[in-house]
């Protein structure tokens, strides 16, 4: 009953969202955002602000959304969304409150608890119940990508061999941290700003469950049997476990530190080789990690075992994780620009301290091999700069300039070559080629000059890959991986990241975990 309930009341506001509310009478000589954001937005966004059909409308939430920018949503609506055009209801002065008024922290701090998690459950296809065959037919399943098209919220399902979009779906709002696949590749499970985990059977091209974890949500992890997924908070702070066949809860972790205080959850991740996941934490000085069960009763729909919890001291605050390939060694860095720790999680301890100063985008690491040995490469997200360390004894070994500060890096084992963007500078419409062995740029591409070159992501054999023309008139690159010719182009309202199956279900070296 009360899963009629809940599709009951969608279906009844998902009839009232389009249409546009009277106007309301003057009320005073300043317009009062309360209550024009109760009558006329209250419906979609939740009365407190936390969402519903529409984004949660807090300033955690709307840190990709410019005040200006807000305006002209208010306004113009957004396409191919239910937002609508209140250009013809709101005066000047009435659409600025709002847009001033939500990017302000609201009186009281929100709050979604247990019972909130699970009255948001829905499920649309129960775990089984659809055929194990795929509706397409493609020629290697594990050469499919996943593109996430933030422009109008939206998600392209690619073959990996024609580069042909077999089919595309609406997203939730603002998906965050990066889609996760299944072990074998069949379900993808996306986890958005706003607190929703989605999971899509790619086979049947149908969303088959979802769940709202959280109100302001970092990323999820699947762990490496398949079986539980796992989202960090920002708001509330709080782990949340589930269970991967159809996003039940299995239980609301509170980040409580050893010295009392809470702490926001800056990423979670699936560490395979220990069993487990791993938590950077934003606000307290230590590393969690969350070991699961390793055997399912055969027949039986309860998760047997329990989940050990395990809370490392670490030496400073550690954020924005690497790992080495092996998941002993964790490479965070520390708050305030302070530089980069090395965090041996079999021995408990710092190993080493990293010249990393101001603001290393960890999460964007790849390895290769150098001379017989690993090292790590990252870029910067304040400085035009990639830094290289190698991973034996984690010593510098160059620092590559620049044009401009980055975001992202791709490699592939079977690529001479890494890629990276200047994603925040003057020059985000270039993207640099280093050659991994002599460590020195041999290309700089400008693919459409003053528009965003971001986000490489290659194919199975590392022989394609994938470039985003960053724009809401842009489009998908692919490029020949040794000649770097074009070799095509699809339009695409502002794709940003693209995810090989087979790369990130192999862990490949060059990618992102």
């Amino acid at each position: 009953m009360r899963q009629a309930a809940i599709t009951l009341r969608t279906l009844l506001l998902g009839g009232l969202v389009g249409m546009a509310a009277p106007a309301l009478p003057a009320l005073a000589d300043e317009p009062d955002p309360h209550v024009l954001y109760n009558h006329h937005c209250a419906i979609c966004h939740g009365v407190s602000r936390l969402g519903g059909i529409g984004p949660a409308l807090l300033p955690d939430n709307l840190s990709r959304l410019k005040s200006d920018e807000a305006v002209s949503v208010i306004l113009d609506g957004r396409p191919a969304t239910q937002m609508p055009a209140y250009r013809e209801l709101l005066d000047e002065d009435e659409v600025a409150s709002l847009a001033e008024w939500i990017f302000e922290p609201p009186e009281h701090e929100p709050s979604w608890e247990e019972a909130d998690i699970l009255a948001s459950h829905e499920v649309s296809h129960p775990f089984g119940s659809l055929p194990d065959a795929p509706v397409f037919e493609v020629e290697d399943l594990k050469n499919l990508f996943i593109v996430v098209e933030i422009g109008d919220h939206h998600v392209s399902l690619l073959d990996g061999d024609t580069f042909e979009r077999i089919t595309r779906f609406p997203s939730r709002y603002a998906l965050h941290g990066g889609p996760k696949y299944s072990p074998d590749g069949r379900y993808v499970y996306f986890g958005s700003r706003d607190g929703w985990v989605t999971k899509y059977d790619i086979y049947n091209l149908e969303v088959t469950a979802e769940v709202r974890a959280g109100i302001n949500m970092r990323n999820i992890a699947v762990s490496a049997d398949g079986r539980f997924v796992l989202a960090g908070n920002y708001l509330p702070h709080s782990l949340v476990l589930l269970d991967a066949r159809d996003l039940d809860l299995i239980a609301v972790i509170p980040v409580e530190g050893l010295n009392g205080e809470t702490s926001r959850v800056s990423a979670v991740y699936a560490a395979p080789p220990r069993n487990s996941f791993v938590a950077a934490l934003r606000d307290i000085p230590e590393v969690w990690e969350i070991r699961w069960p390793e055997e399912r009763a055969e027949g039986d729909e309860a998760i047997v075992g329990d989940f050990a919890l395990h809370r490392m001291e670490a030496p400073d605050y550690l954020d924005d994780f690497f790992f080495d390939q092996e998941y002993r060694y964790v490479v965070g860095a520390a708050r305030g620009g302070k530089g980069g720790q090395v965090f041996d999680m079999d021995e408990e301890r710092k190993v080493a301290d990293l010249p990393l100063e101001g603001m290393p985008h960890l999460g964007a690491g790849i390895t290769w091999e150098l001379d017989g040995r690993r090292v790590m490469a990252m870029p910067h997200i304040d400085k035009g700069q990639v830094s290289v360390f190698d991973m034996t004894d984690w010593s510098l070994i160059t620092h590559i300039e620049t044009d401009g500060p980055g975001f992202f890096m791709r490699s592939h084992e079977n690529s001479p070559y890494a890629w990276v963007d200047v994603f925040f500078g003057p020059n985000h419409d270039r993207i640099h080629v280093i050659d991994k062995q002599t460590l020195e740029i041999v290309e700089t591409l400008i693919p459409e000059p003053g528009k965003t070159a971001a986000h490489v992501e290659f194919d199975r054999r590392g022989e394609t890959l994938l470039l985003s023309i960053w724009d809401d008139d842009g489009y998908l690159l692919w490029l020949d991986a040794t000649t770097l010719e074009e070799l095509g182009r699809m339009p695409m309202k502002k794709p940003s990241g693209k995810y090989n199956v087979w790369n990130k279900t192999q862990y490949e070296e060059g990618t992102s975990h």
